[in-house]
Formats: C-alpha cells, sequence, structure tokens
C-alpha cells in the first residue's frame, strides 16, 4: 500500500539515521520520523502506526502524535493565524498548522473568521498531494449531526456559523454530548447584525422543521423585544437634538434594519407600544416625543 499524506499507516522502523531520526518502512516504501515527532523510545525491528505528512519542506514525514483530524474526515478546528493572502492556519494538534485557503472564505471580509474561533472543516488534498482544509458542508455535517426535539422550541442556544450569508447564517446548534449538534439557519431578518464564520452565538429556536433541522432568531420573543426595542427607540430620540426621529411606520423596512437593527414589524410594536403609553406621536414620516407637562401650581392664598 502506498503512503497517503493524512492517514495512519503501519510501519516497520528499519534503521536510524543520527542526527536526523528513523526511517520507518511498509516493505516497499520508506519515511523519515524525526526524533521531534517520537513519543517514548522506538527500537529497530518493531511496529508502529504512524500519521503522515508533509513537513515545512514539503518532504514526507511520519509522527507518532496523534492529529485532530484525518484525512476525508470532519472536525472542529480553531483559528492560530491568519494571512492575507494565504488564508487562515488552524491548529491540527500536531505543532504544526493547517491551511484553509483564501478561496474557501466568505467573499465579504467582514464574514471572515478571526484568530480563536472555531470552523466546521474537511482534510483533504492539494493537487501536489500536500493537506489542506476545505469547509464542510451540510451534506458532510449531517450523517454527524442529530435531529432536533420538539421540545426545543422557545430553547435558547449557542450556535456556531459554518456558512455565512447575506440570506441568512447556517449555523450547527449545541446539543450537548450528542454529535456535533443540531443544523439551524438564523434567516436574515431575525438577526441584528452579520455573522461571521466560525462565530458562536446565542439564538433562540423559533421552528423545528420536520427533517429535524432548525430554525432560529437573535431576537428576543416578540413580548420581551418590544420592551428592550421600544426602550431603544425612545433613547435615540431623546438623544436628537429636536427630540424627533426621520422614522415613521412609512420607513422602509431596510432602513430600519441598517438603522436601529430590527425588522420593520419589531419597529411598529415598538413604536404602537410607544404611542400607547403618551411618549410620541407621527406627524408624517417623523416620529416626535411628546413634551412633558408642567402640572399647574396652586394659587397662593392673598
Amino acid at each position: 500500500m502506498s503512503f497517503v499524506t493524512g492517514t495512519y499507516h503501519t510501519v516497520k522502523v528499519g534503521r536510524e539515521l543520527s542526527p536526523y531520526g528513523y526511517f520507518l518502512t511498509n516493505g516497499s516504501q520508506e519515511v523519515l520520523m524525526h526524533y521531534s515527532e517520537m513519543v517514548g523510545q522506538v527500537k529497530v525491528g518493531e511496529e508502529l502506526d504512524v500519521f503522515l505528512f508533509h513537513d515545512s519542506e514539503d518532504r514526507l514525514s511520519a509522527t507518532m502524535r496523534k492529529p485532530l483530524i484525518t484525512l476525508d474526515e470532519v472536525a472542529l478546528l480553531e483559528v492560530a493565524d491568519i494571512h492575507p493572502r494565504f488564508g487562515c492556519f488552524l491548529e491540527m494538534g500536531l505543532g504544526r498548522q493547517l491551511l484553509l485557503p483564501f478561496r474557501e472564505l466568505p467573499e465579504l471580509k467582514e464574514l471572515h473568521p478571526q484568530v480563536g474561533d472555531k470552523v466546521f472543516v474537511v482534510l483533504s488534498h492539494d493537487k501536489q498531494g500536500r493537506l489542506l482544509a476545505r469547509l464542510a458542508q451540510e451534506d458532510q455535517l449531517r450523517s454527524l449531526c442529530v435531529r432536533a426535539p420538539e421540545s426545543w422550541l422557545n430553547r435558547k442556544v449557542e450556535a456556531r456559523v459554518y456558512k455565512p450569508l447575506q440570506m441568512g447564517s447556517f449555523v450547527v446548534c449545541d446539543a450537548g454530548v450528542l454529535g456535533f449538534g443540531i443544523i439551524g439557519l438564523i434567516h436574515a431578518t431575525e438577526r441584528t447584525r452579520l455573522l461571521r464564520l466560525g462565530e458562536t452565538v446565542e439564538m433562540r429556536i423559533t421552528f423545528v422543521r420536520e427533517d429535524g433541522n432548525v430554525n432560529g432568531s437573535m431576537r428576543e420573543r416578540k413580548e420581551v423585544g418590544r420592551e428592550d426595542d421600544s426602550a431603544k427607540l425612545l433613547a435615540y430620540m431623546m438623544e436628537r437634538p429636536n427630540r424627533a426621529m426621520p422614522y415613521s411606520d412609512e420607513t422602509p423596512a431596510d432602513l430600519i434594519t441598517q438603522r436601529f437593527g430590527m425588522s420593520k414589524s419589531a419597529f411598529k410594536r415598538a413604536l404602537g407600544k410607544l404611542m400607547k403609553d403618551g411618549l410620541v406621536y407621527q406627524q408624517g414620516s417623523w416620529t416626535y416625543l411628546k413634551e412633558e407637562k408642567q402640572e399647574a401650581e396652586p394659587a397662593s392664598e392673598s
């Protein structure tokens, strides 16, 4: 069997080459294992299970250390470094890093992962046979994820973005020890901001689908969200010099979302509450704070 990087091979320790390490053989090929890649003692003639990779000089090498990912396997790896032209470098557990190429990253730079984020990737080869990472897709994650129970409705969970798009963010929700988690979607209208690849976010389950996936929202339930949104609008108007804002029921939804990070329906609910409480009124395309009326002072006795 030919040596393949990214996989384990059972080999025999053939000979030592000081000061470098040991040559290992499968009977037809040899590969060098540097002294630094040994775990414990090694004797000529014994059999070892080793992982194959290319070293920093692109030479086929072997290690007794355990990687965090093997060929064609899906794993969650941490971003260790970022290169503006090459892409992201991921920790793979061997004291060296795995490249996630720039072409695998989203077009928008704001959606790129940051150092410390973790991304779901598959270990693959480039055209020269060197190891690299590719982003895991839903079909690859599905077999490793579990179905959401109906009891998850309205539950708040932590989710990690595996595919960030303008129309929505695809995530894997934490399900404890069960698989990788549960696949979900936060639609753009349910986000309060853009979410980058590998980022974690708390979301509320709004719908459990028949296929076991879920839809989620970064927003609070309507009753709670209305209170928070109305407080946000009130604070915004109080900070403005004329105590008014050029937004009303007539304002387009995209402008509302861009300015306040809320949907048009959430904006109208919050505005409706402020109007019902007698705190604001609308005139044309503007909304104004009502001036507080001064209580009349009692007339002084003469």
